[in-house]
C-alpha cells in the first residue's frame, strides 16, 4: 500500500510539472491506422474471450498479413474505481485482467488498443477519465497498451481542446507510446486543432450499418456511408501522415450487400481513413474477408504519400474521386450513389488535373500514357489512350490505379 501511494503521488507531481513540455508521441500513425474495434458488433457485450479469439482470427484469416494489427477493447471493460482512484476492469469478464490479455495480443504480433471516455461516465455508463487522467494513462502504460480511444460522453461544459490535451499531456508523461484516437464527433472542429494532440479524430457523429440513410435516435443521429462520405467535403487538407481524419469504423461484415460493402472500404481507402474493422472475425464469410483484405486497394489507403482523396466530378448520381499517389500513380474511384446501374465514359484525352494540395498533376492527354488496373478485378485492363466505357452497378464503384 504504502508503494501504490507513492506511485499515485508521483502521478499527481508528474502532472503538474510535465505538461508544458509535453507533446503527442512522434513516428505513430505514419499511415492511418488499422485494425479491430469492438464497438459496431458487440457494443458492450465485450469479453476476454472475445478479444483473445478475435487476436486469434486477425492471424488465422489473413488480416495480419494485410496489415491489419490492433485490437481494440470499446466500451463496458471497466466497473469501477479503487480506493486510490485507479480504473478496475470487470473481474467478471476480464478475470485475468487488461495487462494478461495485451500480453495475450502481443504474442499474436498484434498491438492493443483500449477506450475511455473525457466524461465523468462513458458512453455506456461507465466510470470515465474526467479528473483521473494521468492515473488513467499511468494504468495504460503498465497493462501495455498501444492505442487509445478517447470518447466524448457526458463532458457537459468541458471544453474540447483542453481535455484532449489534458489526456494527450497524461499518456506523454506516462512514458509509452501510445496512439491517441480523439472521438469527439467533429463536434468542435478538430480538424483546425487536433493535429498537434492525437493522431487521428472522428469528424462526424457515429457510423451506421446503412448505405443510404440517417438513424434517428432521438437526442442524436448515426449516419450511413453517403452521408459521412458527404461531411468529408474539404477536410483533405487537414489529414497526412501521423494526423488522419476519421469517418468512423468500417461496417463491412454487418449486413451490408457485397457491393455495397465493396464501396464503402473503397471510399475509406480513398479518404485515407483509418480501416477499422467492426465485424466479428471469428466468424465473417469469404465474402467478407475477400474485401477487408484486398491488398491492393488497402495499399490506396496506406500510400505513403499520405493525401486524402478529393471529390472531382459528378455527373449523373456518379462521382468520380481521385488521390495522389507515390511515384506518381493515381487513384481513381467512381462511386454509383444511384439505385440503378449507370454506364459511364472517361476519355482520358481530356482528363487533365492539378490536385494543389500535393502539387500532383493527373494529365492522361496525347502527351501523357498511364497504365490502368482494376483494383477489385485485380489486373490491368489497359491504359489511358483509350476512353474507357463500362457499367457500374448500383451502390457500387470502378476503383482504378493509374501508373507509369
Amino acid at each position: 500500500m504504502k508503494n501504490t501511494k507513492y506511485t499515485l503521488l508521483l502521478v499527481v507531481l508528474v502532472g503538474s510539472l510535465l505538461p508544458l513540455h509535453a507533446q503527442k508521441f512522434q513516428g505513430l500513425a505514419l499511415t492511418p491506422p488499422m485494425g479491430w474495434n469492438s464497438w459496431n458488433k458487440f457494443a458492450c457485450d465485450v469479453s476476454e474471450e472475445l478479444i483473445r479469439e478475435t487476436a486469434d482470427a486477425m492471424v488465422a484469416t489473413g488480416m495480419k498479413d494485410a496489415g491489419y494489427e490492433y485490437i481494440v477493447i470499446d466500451d463496458c471493460w471497466q466497473v469501477s474505481r479503487d480506493s486510490l482512484g485507479f480504473i478496475v476492469a470487470d473481474p467478471k469478464r476480464f478475470p485475468s485482467g487488461i495487462k494478461a490479455l495485451a500480453d495475450y495480443v502481443h504474442a499474436k504480433g498484434l498491438k492493443f488498443g483500449i477506450y475511455s471516455c473525457a466524461g465523468n461516465k462513458t458512453c455506456g455508463g461507465r466510470p470515465a477519465g474526467r479528473g483521473h487522467e494521468y492515473q488513467d494513462a499511468l494504468s495504460y502504460a503498465k497493462w501495455g497498451v498501444d492505442y487509445l480511444k478517447y470518447d466524448w460522453c457526458d463532458t457537459e461544459d468541458l471544453n474540447a481542446i483542453s481535455a484532449y490535451t489534458t489526456m494527450r499531456d497524461a499518456l506523454y508523461a506516462a512514458g509509452r507510446p501510445i496512439v491517441f484516437s480523439l472521438c469527439e464527433w467533429g463536434n468542435n472542429k478538430p480538424e483546425l486543432w487536433a493535429k498537434e494532440v492525437g493522431h487521428l479524430w472522428r469528424t462526424t457523429g457515429d457510423i451506421y450499418n446503412c448505405f443510404d440513410c440517417v438513424q434517428n435516435n432521438g437526442t442524436w443521429k448515426a449516419f450511413g456511408v453517403m452521408q459521412i462520405i458527404d461531411k468529408q467535403d474539404g477536410l483533405s487538407k487537414n489529414a497526412g501522415p501521423w494526423h488522419w481524419n476519421d469517418p468512423d469504423m468500417l461496417e463491412v461484415g454487418n449486413g451490408m450487400v457485397s457491393n455495397e460493402a465493396r464501396a464503402h472500404f473503397s471510399m475509406w481507402a480513398m479518404l485515407a481513413a483509418p480501416l477499422i474493422a467492426g465485424n466479428d472475425l471469428r466468424k465473417m464469410t469469404s465474402e467478407t474477408q475477400s474485401v477487408l483484405a484486398n491488398k491492393e486497394v488497402i495499399a490506396i489507403d496506406q500510400d505513403s504519400l499520405g493525401i486524402q482523396g478529393f471529390r472531382y466530378a459528378v455527373k449523373d448520381s456518379v462521382e468520380t474521386w481521385l488521390k495522389p499517389l507515390n511515384n506518381g500513380a493515381w487513384a481513381v474511384c467512381l462511386l454509383n450513389r444511384s439505385t440503378s446501374p449507370r454506364v459511364v465514359e472517361i476519355n482520358w484525352k481530356t482528363f487533365s488535373v492539378t490536385d494543389s494540395l500535393s502539387n500532383r498533376i493527373l494529365d492522361t492527354t496525347t502527351r501523357e500514357q498511364y497504365k490502368i488496373r482494376d483494383l477489385w478485378l485485380k489486373k490491368n485492363i489497359g491504359d489511358t489512350r483509350k476512353t474507357l466505357k463500362t457499367t457500374i452497378p448500383a451502390h457500387d464503384v470502378l476503383c482504378l490505379k493509374l501508373f507509369k
